[in-house]
Parts: C-alpha cells; sequence; structure tokens
C-alpha cells in the first residue's frame, strides 16, 4: 500500500472567517492558509500544532451542508485542562465521559459540526 496519510477533510461551515478564528483562536490550530480561489471561493486551510492532517473549512459543497459533520476526533493528552479551557473560552462542552479506551467529551463548532475530543489510554492487546 502506497497511502501515507490523510492530508486532509473538508468541514463544512457558513461563515469562514467565524469558523477559522474559533478553530485557530479556540482550538488553538495553526492557520495554514487562507486565500481568494475565485469570486465565490475561499481556501482556508487549518491544523493542530504539529499535525500531517489538516482541514480546510468549506462553503461551496452543496451536498455538505454547515454543520452536517459528525465525528471530528481530537487527541489530547490533557482533557481535563482542554475542557476547563474551553469552558472558560465559552464553548458549551458535555460532561467527561470514561470508555474502556479512555476519557472523551463531546462539543460542536459555531456551526453544529460534532467534535469528540479524547484522551486515548488503552493499551495495545495485541502486545
Amino acid at each position: 500500500m502506497t497511502i501515507t496519510h490523510v492530508q486532509l477533510f473538508s468541514v463544512p461551515v457558513s461563515d469562514q472567517d467565524r469558523a477559522r478564528d474559533f478553530y485557530v483562536n479556540t482550538l488553538g490550530f495553526e492557520l495554514m492558509s487562507d486565500v481568494q480561489m475565485g469570486p465565490d471561493m475561499r481556501w482556508v486551510l487549518v491544523s493542530p500544532p504539529g499535525s500531517q492532517t489538516a482541514i480546510t473549512l468549506v462553503t461551496w459543497f452543496e451536498s455538505m451542508p454547515a454543520g452536517s459533520a459528525k465525528g471530528i476526533v481530537l487527541e489530547t493528552d490533557d482533557l481535563e485542562g482542554e475542557v476547563e479551557r474551553l469552558r472558560r473560552l465559552g464553548v458549551t462542552i458535555g460532561d467527561v465521559e470514561r470508555a474502556p479506551w479512555g476519557t472523551f467529551v463531546t462539543f460542536d463548532d459555531p456551526d453544529g459540526n460534532g467534535i469528540v475530543l479524547q484522551a486515548t489510554s488503552f493499551t495495545d492487546s495485541a502486545e
């Protein structure tokens, strides 16, 4: 197999400025690109620091209405600290839940795209 990683995926939003500000200023992502691609298209690309995978914040896919993405999973090594920080910034977050593989919380971006913030702690049972 020659596929090496996921380069990017698109998250549908209604307002690219608002989404960019949320992902950069609230979640702490880096702004990788924000360029006009045409009269009604802008390429807004954000990424967690050091990540191979980026997110494009898109408005132009008719088949992807704003808020329709669910299950965007973000990993953290300090779930409790990150939850506290995000709540201070005004993000409405559910309660921390525990699972056999770790802990997680769920919340939405400003358009209603569903995000899972998790801290994975399971060990590989294949050892």
